[in-house]
């Protein structure tokens, strides 16, 4: 897997995917929010299965 998540869209995922959590967390927007550990985990990982099929890639590797 070579890594297709980077820089601004990384953090934009890890605050998105903490948000819904802890709106689900404190019962604000129900179950459907722990759909939240998505982003978090494609963040974490650094590959994104959609930016995979696309052939997306918002990672800026340096290519020798």
């Amino acid at each position: 897997m070579t890594k297709n998540v980077g820089g601004i869209d990384k953090i934009i995922r890890i605050v998105l995917g903490l948000v819904l959590i802890g709106l689900a967390v404190t019962g604000t927007v129900g179950m459907w929010g722990y759909l939240g550990i998505v982003p978090l985990a494609t963040a974490l990982i650094g590959w994104c299965p959609p930016y995979a099929l696309l052939g997306m890639n918002t990672c800026s590797v340096k290519k020798n």
